[in-house]
């Protein structure tokens, strides 16, 4: 388990993180989410124990992060752009991590190599960026280190690609001991693969939750009521966080259980209704705005 507690960094003047507490449990796909300048890379940083916070602690399975090896051998950050030695082949990178991790997977880091079309020899400076992209998810991956830090991982992919990495993630979790956290100012990129979301806003923790647990406390209603009376009444039950109309169609997103609210409109005077999904746009979407906020601004721009 990782434990980020009171995490607090200043460059100068600025305070780029303040007072940020998150614990990710083993097992589980963990979305740092948040826009260019909320504090993700500087976030994933002191995680991984490469800067180390004015205030505040990070544990990793209860160990401090910050310049213990014991603790940095758990895990492996590839940054928002990866570093790689100069004129290094994807071969001179496999012979460095190897030195660094002891139960790197070479065969296995080959056989990705080639499944994925990059060449072993070839100077990874003449690599586009989501080829450098790749390469840094397989020499993460092979590392076989427990946790595995991503920034913008899936920045730089097709979608193509984007689905393989997210289906090797997913293999890999049921093999072994291994957790991934992904930081993305993107939540459409997330959306398929995560079990729990932080939302970072200018410095500081907006949300953190369990992605289930948000599912089954807002559902989305499409319904047309037999009469106005009617649609006045049932709406009085309900506790709607959104509506649309649509001549007679409305669309609500409304909190409760999904048994609650289908019991609801099953008694009611309707001649139509449907639940339907929530994507986790429109969950955060209800969640933040709770507390003032317009995800859209924030997230998507």
């Amino acid at each position: 388990m990782i434990e980020a507690k009171g995490l607090t960094k200043n460059f100068g003047n600025i305070r780029a993180v303040r007072d940020v507490s998150v614990t990710i449990r083993e097992g589980a796909v963990f979305g740092l989410i948040g826009t260019n300048g909320a504090g993700k890379s500087t976030v994933l940083r002191m995680m991984a124990g490469v800067l180390k916070p004015e205030e505040g602690i990070v544990l990793v399975d209860n160990m401090p992060v910050y310049d213990n090896m014991h603790a940095k051998a758990r895990l492996f950050f590839i940054a928002d752009e990866p570093y790689f030695f100069t004129n290094a082949t994807p071969k001179d990178m496999e012979r460095y991590y190897s030195s660094v991790y002891r139960d790197f997977d070479r065969e296995g880091f080959y056989r990705y190599l080639e499944g994925f079309g990059l060449e072993k020899k070839r100077k990874i400076s003449t690599f586009s960026k989501g080829m450098k992209k790749q390469l840094a998810i397989l020499l993460g991956l092979c590392a076989r280190t427990k946790y595995l830090y991503c920034d913008e991982t899936f920045d730089g992919l097709d979608p193509v690609m984007r689905q393989g990495v997210k289906s090797i993630f997913a293999r890999e979790m049921e093999e072994r001991e291994f957790t991934p956290v992904i930081a993305s100012h993107n939540l459409r990129e997330l959306e398929d693969i995560c079990d729990h979301v932080g939302l970072l806003h200018e410095g500081g923790v907006l949300l953190s939750k369990d992605l289930e647990e948000m599912k089954c406390n807002i559902q989305k209603v499409q319904c047309v009521f037999s009469k106005a009376e009617e649609e006045g009444r049932v709406l009085g039950q309900l506790t709607c966080v959104k509506t649309e109309r649509r001549g007679s169609l409305l669309t609500l997103t409304i909190r409760g259980t999904r048994e609650e609210i289908i019991a609801i409109f099953a008694a009611a005077d309707c001649l139509f209704y449907e639940v339907l999904p929530l994507s986790l746009e429109e969950i955060f979407i209800s969640e933040t705005e709770v507390k003032g906020y317009d995800i859209k601004k924030i997230i998507l721009g």
